[in-house]
Order: C-alpha cells, then sequence, then structure tokens
C-alpha cells in the first residue's frame, strides 16, 4: 500500500477533477510453490488524467504475467459506476483477481462501497481500509467536493518575521527568496484554481501561472474585483490563458482580452466568497483552490469559515509596524482569537514554511 500511495502521488499536478489513485498487483510466492518469501510486484500502474485509464487498469495492462489469483492493493475504492471509463471493480472481477485491498472508500455517491460490495459479491476477498490517513491525504480537495459541495481551500502566504505581508503601499514583492518561491509553483500546479483580488493585481502585477516544465495543466486564475477595476493591461492576461473576473455588478462594459467576467451574488458589498466557491465546483469541478491575496481577502475567507489550511512562508526579515498584516481580522479579545493547528515547519531555502489548519474545535 505504501508503494501505492508513492505511485498515486504521480498524479498530484494531473488527475483534477478525479482523484489521485495508485494500484499495485502481486502475487504471493508460497501459493505459487516458489522457494520465494512475501508477495512479487507483477503491475503497477497510476491515474495520471481525467478520460485515461483508472489506476488499476493501467496496472492490468502493465503486468509482466497473468494476473488470476492475484492480489491488487489500491488506494481508493475500485469505481463501480461507468463515467468516461468502465468500472474498475467489474475489471478485477473479469480478470480473475482473488484479493483486493484498498486504502480508503470512495467519497463519491456513485461509488461510495458500491465496488467493495461488488467485489465481495464475486467472491473476492476485500480487505481495508489501510494506511486510510495516508490515502485521505491525497485526495482533500476530491473528499471535500464529494461531500460537502465545497472545494478545500488553502491559503497561502509570505511574511517577515514580525508577521508583516505587504508595505503599506500595498507592494510585496519580493518577501522571500528563490527557494520559497520554487515551493509555491508546486502548490499552485496541485490547485484547480488561483483566487486573488483587485488590490493584488494593482499593486503587484503577478501572472499567477505555474512555470513547471513537467506540468502541462494551468489552475484557472480567478480575480475577485467588486467593481471591476482590473486595468486591462495586467500582467495576468498576457499567458493566452482565460482569466476569470468575479464581480457583483448588473452591468458592465469592460472588455479585456483572455478576460470572462461571472456576475456573483453580494455580501457585505463584496463577492460572496461560498457562493464562488460553489460556482467553482458545479461549473468546473475544482478540488483545490488555493488563495493567493493581501491580508483583506485572506481574513475574509478565514473569516467566514472557508479555509482549510494555511501555508506560511515565514522571511527573516523585519518590515515595521506600518507594513501590512497577514491577515485583516476583527478580534478585539483574547476570547475571540482563532487557534490554528500546526502540520508541519520545515526550512525552504532561507526561509521557513509553516503549514497550519484552522482549530475547528477551539
Amino acid at each position: 500500500m505504501a508503494r501505492a500511495l508513492q505511485l498515486a502521488e504521480q498524479g498530484l499536478y494531473s488527475t483534477s477533477p478525479n482523484p489521485r489513485v495508485g494500484c499495485v498487483i502481486t502475487r504471493d510466492n508460497s501459493l505459487a510453490g516458489e522457494n520465494l518469501t512475501g508477495e512479487s510486484v507483477i503491475g503497477e500502474g497510476f491515474h495520471r488524467a481525467a478520460g485515461e485509464d483508472h489506476a488499476e487498469i493501467v496496472a492490468l495492462k502493465a503486468a509482466v504475467e497473468p494476473v488470476a489469483g492475484a492480489t491488487v492493493y489500491v488506494t481508493l475504492e475500485p469505481c463501480a459506476h461507468k463515467g468516461r471509463t468502465g468500472p474498475c471493480a467489474e475489471a478485477l472481477i473479469h480478470a480473475g483477481i482473488q484479493r483486493v485491498v484498498y486504502g480508503m472508500e470512495d467519497p463519491n455517491p456513485l461509488v461510495a462501497g458500491k465496488g467493495l460490495n461488488m467485489l465481495r459479491e464475486a467472491g473476492i476477498d476485500v480487505v481495508g481500509p489501510i494506511m486510510e490517513d495516508s490515502a485521505r491525504a491525497l485526495n482533500p480537495g476530491f473528499i471535500k467536493r464529494m461531500t460537502q459541495g465545497l472545494p478545500f481551500v488553502r491559503c497561502k502566504l509570505a511574511m517577515s518575521l514580525d508577521g508583516r505581508t505587504a508595505m503599506a503601499d500595498g507592494k510585496s514583492q519580493w518577501i522571500t527568496g528563490p527557494a520559497a518561491r520554487a515551493d509555491v509553483q508546486q502548490l499552485r500546479a496541485r490547485s484547480c484554481a488561483i483566487v486573488t483580488g483587485v488590490e493584488t493585481v494593482i499593486h503587484d502585477n503577478p501572472l499567477l501561472n505555474v512555470r513547471l516544465p513537467q506540468v502541462e495543466r494551468q489552475p484557472q486564475r480567478i480575480i475577485l474585483d467588486s467593481k471591476l477595476r482590473t486595468p486591462a493591461q495586467s500582467e495576468i492576461f498576457s499567458t493566452g490563458e482565460k482569466v476569470i473576473i468575479a464581480h457583483t455588478q448588473t452591468s458592465s462594459s469592460i472588455a479585456i482580452a483572455n478576460a470572462e467576467l461571472w456576475q456573483c451574488g453580494a455580501q457585505n458589498g463584496r463577492v460572496d466568497l461560498r457562493a464562488l466557491l460553489k460556482k467553482l465546483v458545479a461549473e468546473q469541478q475544482s478540488n483545490e483552490v488555493m488563495i493567493e491575496a493581501g491580508a483583506v481577502l485572506n481574513g475574509a475567507f478565514l473569516a467566514a469559515g472557508l479555509v482549510d489550511e494555511i501555508v506560511v512562508y515565514m522571511a527573516a526579515k523585519l518590515m515595521g509596524r506600518e507594513a501590512r498584516p497577514l491577515f485583516d481580522l476583527s478580534i478585539h479579545t483574547m476570547a475571540a482569537q482563532l487557534a490554528l493547528n500546526i502540520k508541519d515547519v520545515r526550512a525552504v531555502g532561507d526561509d521557513w514554511r509553516i503549514t497550519a489548519e484552522p482549530d475547528i474545535e477551539s
């Protein structure tokens, strides 16, 4: 199963909107009468992209010998419905697989235990969940989309040692070093969408695209711009891919090359954030969304209870009291503070990366 999880991770940047899944096929040497111990791997694979073979089918096709009587280790319950491809559970049955060990049950309502039941009814020994926490960690966005109808939201921020993210005039390039900025590319690559605010576009003029040679899929970039103030000459429009501008105006005459306007509902005069996330799920099947914005928008997402993970890159610099904070939050008492659970802290070049999640029980 550990090997299957490693394989699944190879689809980290490409499988969306499908889940990342890995599969390993083995046979028991003792049952084969060979003078060996343990299991031998006879096939393996992972799901690479939507519309292509699922991990189980890739592993079956890659098998170096007949798979009848073999064991399959798969990180996610084999599907039991026909989408762009056929049911994997059915393929395993027809292949004569004897045992299936799975990492986690599929949260997709079209599957949700049906694949496991199909295997059991066919007489296949089904074992699991195994290493479930690791299997779930591979697909936080897919799980949340299937169970809550919302994407997994990650806030990415860069700050100084005194917790500042931009100067008073809004300028923030560059707080962290090259290694941290390269690390951000990997977070972007696994995201389905990147959300920013019009102020960030105006002050930093970012591209917000993925610049990794091995990555083909670009995340959808979205600008939250309630009053449609985005400059038409902004760099974000220069890559050729469509950029969505989410606004609240009832009518608009704005015309920007490579821009698509989304009129959204308003909340306190700004784009309704929850409604925007639901629209991303409904129209684009977004699993993971990353916020790359300033203190106001980051604070709004956090205050609305829409943030699942916070990734902060901290530089050994001081920017002073006039600089802008990490989150713009209206907190006036110790009792109102928002607690976080630190999941990981590690050095990235000359900076530190802190990964945390809101403590929903506090």
